[in-house]
C-alpha cells in the first residue's frame, strides 16, 4: 500500500497526487511547511485524519482534498489568507463551518473565492452568512441543509461546459467569405480569418476560470506577441483533473496573416516556446492548431536554411530532362538519383524520394537542417533540396567515380591498387570520426557499407547517405552521456553489428563494425554476404588456418607485406562481435595514419599516382613464417605526428 511521503521540497509550487489509494494514511504536518506552494491536489486519495495546517503556506491559491475520509472540525485558523478555491466536498467534516474562511478577505474584483463542502457532516455556520459578492459557497448535502435559514447554500452546482457569447453583436449581419468570420477588433463589421487552437491547462490552480479570464488573455497574448483583443477564448470546458480545455482564434490584424506570421505562430504553438504564464495557469499541451484553407499555402515553411539552396521542381526537371532514365545513375530504398546539369553548367546528383519514402515537412526539413551543418572533406556535400508538387528531392555533390563498391567489382575498368584502397579506407574513417565527434548534434550513420562510401573525381572517398542515421545521445542535465540509443534495427545485412541486432543499442561501435567489414572488402574484393558465405566468417577461417593471403583480392597487385598484416589486423579488430573489444573510430583513424606513414617511399599515396603500380612485388612468407608474420603486434603508440589520444592495442587472437 502506498503513503504519501513526509518529507517534500519546501520550494514545489504544484503537489497533484490525485486517485491514489493510500488508505489510512494521514496528512503530514510537513505539508504545511511548504512555503512556495500555489496547488495541493489530494483528491480521492482515501486519506484520514483532520485537516492540515496550511496557514504558513502563504501563497497557497488552490487546495483539493475532496472525496476522502476527513474528519473532525474546520479549523478558521488553518487556512491560507490567500487561497481562491477550497474543494473539501465528500468527506466526514463535522461542526460549524467559520465565516472567517470568507469574511475579512482581499480578494481584488478579478479574483473569485469558491468553497465547496458538499456532503460532509456540518451542522452549521459560525458568523454572519452574508457572502461578498465574488464568493461561492455550495454545502448540499450537509444537516445545515434542514435549517431554513442556509438553503441559499444548498442548492445544485452546474456542472457544464461554458460556452462564450459569439464576438460580436454583428456576426449575423456580416456576411464573410468561407474561411472569414467578423473580427473582435473591428468595431463594426470586418471579415478576418482566424487561426483555430486547441489548448489545455493542464493544473490551473482555480476552479472557476472567469475570474481569471482576462488574465489569462493578457498573458498569453503578450507571450504570442499580439494585442489582448486579437485572442477570443470561443469555448471552455472542465475536465476530469481537474484540466481545464479551451478553443481560441487569434485573429489577425487586418483580413488575414502573413506567411511568415502564421510560421511564427505556428512555431511558437508545436515548440513549446510560449513564454511561461503566471504558476496560477499551470503547465499547457497543445491540442491542435487548424489553418482554415486561406492559409493551406503557409503551412509550407518558407524557411532559408544556410549553405544550401532551396530548388523549384522545374530546376530540377529540367536538369534531368524532365527525369529521363538516361539519367538514372542509381536506386536504393528511398528511390532513385539521377544525374542533373544545372543551368549555371555544375554537375549534380539528385536522389528523388519514391512514394512511400515521403516523410512529413516538418521531418524532411528537419533532415535538410541537419545535413546542411555537416561539412567534412570526406562526407558528401549537400548543395540543395526541393519540397513541392507532392515532391521530395535532395541536391548532392556530383561523385564522378561512383561507388565503392563498383570499384571493388570485377567490372570496375581501373582497378584500385593498395595504396587507393588504402587512402579511401583513412578518407572514409575520418568523414565517419566527423560525424561521430565533431557534427552538432554527434550523428550515428547506422548504414555504412561500399555503396554509400562514393570516390569523387580524384578518387577521394566521401561518406553519403545519411537516410537511417540517428543522432547521437546528449549529455543529460548531469553531464551524464548515455552510452547508446535504442532503436528499431535498420542497416544492410553484412554489415549489421550483431549486438545492435540483438540488443537494439546503437552506438558508435555499430559504425566501426560496418566499416570494418568495408575495410575487409578492400581487402578480399569479396562482398559482405555471398552465394552463403558471409565475409567476417570467411577471413576469420583463413586467419585461423593462417591462409590470411589467400583471400586477398590479386588485383590490387603488388603490396607492402607489413602494411597489409596490420591493416588486416585492424579490420579484424573492427569486426569483433563484443562492441567493448572493437577500437573507437578515432583509434581506427590514429592506427591507419600510422600504416600510411610506414608505407614504403615508393608506395606513397598521393592522388597523381592512383594507377601505377606499387613499387616491386612483395611476395608473402611461406606458410610457416606467415603465421607468424599475421600476429604482428598491433600497437598504436607508434603513430607519430597525431594530435589524436595514442594508447596500445593487444593484437586479435584467432579463436
Amino acid at each position: 500500500m502506498a503513503s504519501l511521503l513526509i518529507m517534500v521540497p519546501i520550494i514545489l509550487e504544484c503537489h497533484q497526487l490525485d486517485n491514489n489509494n493510500f488508505n489510512g494514511t494521514t496528512i503530514p504536518a510537513s505539508y504545511g511547511d511548504m512555503s512556495q506552494l500555489l496547488k495541493l491536489s489530494l483528491r480521492n486519495c482515501n486519506l484520514q485524519g483532520e485537516m492540515p495546517d496550511m496557514s504558513r503556506v502563504p501563497k497557497l491559491l488552490y487546495l483539493d482534498l475532496s472525496s476522502n475520509k476527513l474528519n473532525g472540525p474546520i479549523p478558521p485558523d488553518r487556512l491560507s489568507e490567500n487561497i481562491t478555491t477550497m474543494l473539501i466536498a465528500n468527506n466526514s467534516l463535522s461542526g460549524s463551518i467559520p465565516s472567517s474562511i470568507w469574511q475579512n478577505r482581499t480578494l481584488n474584483k478579478m479574483e473569485n473565492l469558491t468553497v465547496e463542502l458538499q456532503n460532509n457532516e456540518l451542522s452549521n455556520i459560525t458568523g454572519s452568512t452574508d457572502l461578498p459578492p465574488n464568493v461561492t459557497v455550495w454545502l448540499q448535502g450537509n444537516p445545515l441543509c434542514s435549517n431554513a435559514n442556509l438553503v441559499q447554500f444548498c442548492g445544485s452546482k452546474s456542472e457544464g461546459e461554458s460556452k462564450s457569447q459569439s464576438p460580436t453583436n454583428n456576426t449575423l449581419l456580416c456576411s464573410c467569405p468561407p474561411s472569414y468570420e467578423d473580427s473582435p477588433i473591428s468595431d463594426g463589421c470586418a471579415c478576418a480569418a482566424p487561426l483555430l487552437v486547441g489548448y489545455r491547462l493542464k493544473s490551473p490552480g482555480f476552479s472557476d476560470f472567469l475570474p481569471y479570464r482576462f488574465e489569462f488573455e493578457d498573458s498569453l497574448t503578450s507571450g504570442l506577441e499580439l494585442v489582448r483583443h486579437q485572442l477570443y477564448i470561443d469555448s471552455f470546458e472542465w475536465e476530469e483533473g481537474p484540466r481545464l480545455k479551451m478553443y481560441l482564434k487569434l485573429f489577425p490584424v487586418d483580413n488575414h496573416f502573413n506567411h511568415s506570421e502564421v510560421q511564427r505562430l505556428v512555431t511558437l504553438f508545436e515548440s513549446w516556446k510560449i513564454p511561461a504564464q503566471p504558476p496560477i495557469f499551470g503547465p499547457y499541451e497543445l491540442l491542435n492548431l487548424i489553418l482554415l484553407d486561406v492559409y493551406k499555402d503557409a503551412s509550407k515553411a518558407s524557411m532559408k536554411i544556410d549553405g544550401v539552396k532551396s530548388f523549384t521542381y522545374g530546376e530540377l526537371a529540367t536538369a534531368t530532362n524532365n527525369f529521363n532514365s538516361s539519367t538514372v545513375t542509381g536506386q536504393g530504398g528511398y528511390g532513385k538519383v539521377y544525374k542533373g546539369i544545372l543551368v549555371d553548367g555544375s554537375v549534380v546528383a539528385i536522389k528523388r524520394a519514391q512514394e512511400g519514402s515521403l516523410q512529413g515537412e516538418k521531418e524532411f526539413l528537419t533532415e535538410i537542417e541537419l545535413l546542411s551543418r555537416l561539412h567534412h572533406r570526406n562526407l558528401v556535400s549537400l548543395v540543395g533540396y526541393c519540397d513541392e508538387e507532392c515532391e521530395q528531392m535532395l541536391v548532392y555533390e556530383f561523385m564522378s567515380n561512383g561507388t565503392l563498391r563498383d570499384n571493388l567489382s570485377a567490372k570496375a575498368k581501373h582497378p584500385l591498387n593498395f595504396a587507393m584502397r588504402l587512402r579511401i579506407a583513412l578518407g572514409s574513417a575520418k568523414g565517419i570520426l566527423y560525424l561521430h565527434t565533431d557534427a552538432n548534434p554527434p550523428i550515428f550513420h547506422r548504414d555504412i557499407k561500399a555503396s554509400n562510401i562514393l570516390l569523387d573525381s580524384k578518387y577521394t572517398a566521401k561518406v553519403a547517405d545519411f537516410g537511417l542515421s540517428r543522432l547521437a545521445p546528449v549529455a543529460d542535465v548531469e553531464g551524464t552521456v548515455p552510452t547508446y540509443v535504442s532503436t528499431v534495427v535498420r542497416g544492410t545485412p553484412g554489415y549489421l553489428d550483431p549486438e545492435y541486432f540483438l540488443t537494439h543499442k546503437l552506438t558508435d561501435k555499430s559504425d566501426v563494425y560496418s566499416l570494418g567489414v568495408v575495410f575487409l572488402e578492400l581487402l578480399t574484393g569479396m562482398q559482405p554476404i555471398s552465394h552463403g558465405k558471409n565475409i567476417v566468417r570467411e577471413v576469420n577461417v583463413a586467419y585461423q588456418s593462417s591462409m590470411i593471403f589467400s583471400i586477398i583480392d590479386g588485383r590490387m597487385g603488388s603490396y607492402p607485406f607489413e602494411s597489409v598484416v596490420k591493416f588486416f589486423t585492424l579490420a579484424l579488430k573492427c569486426c569483433q562481435e563484443e562492441t567493448d573489444a572493437r577500437p573507437s573510430m578515432a583509434e581506427v583513424v590514429r592506427e591507419l595514419e600510422s600504416i600510411c606513414s610506414r608505407m614504403p617511399e615508393a608506395d606513397a599515396i598521393t592522388a597523381d599516382h592512383m594507377f601505377t603500380n606499387v613499387a616491386k612485388v612483395v611476395t608473402p612468407p611461406p606458410s610457416s613464417s606467415s603465421s607468424s608474420r599475421v600476429k604482428y603486434p598491433y600497437v598504436s603508440s607508434d603513430v607519430s605526428g597525431s594530435n589524436l589520444v595514442s594508447e596500445v592495442m593487444p593484437v586479435i587472437k584467432p579463436r
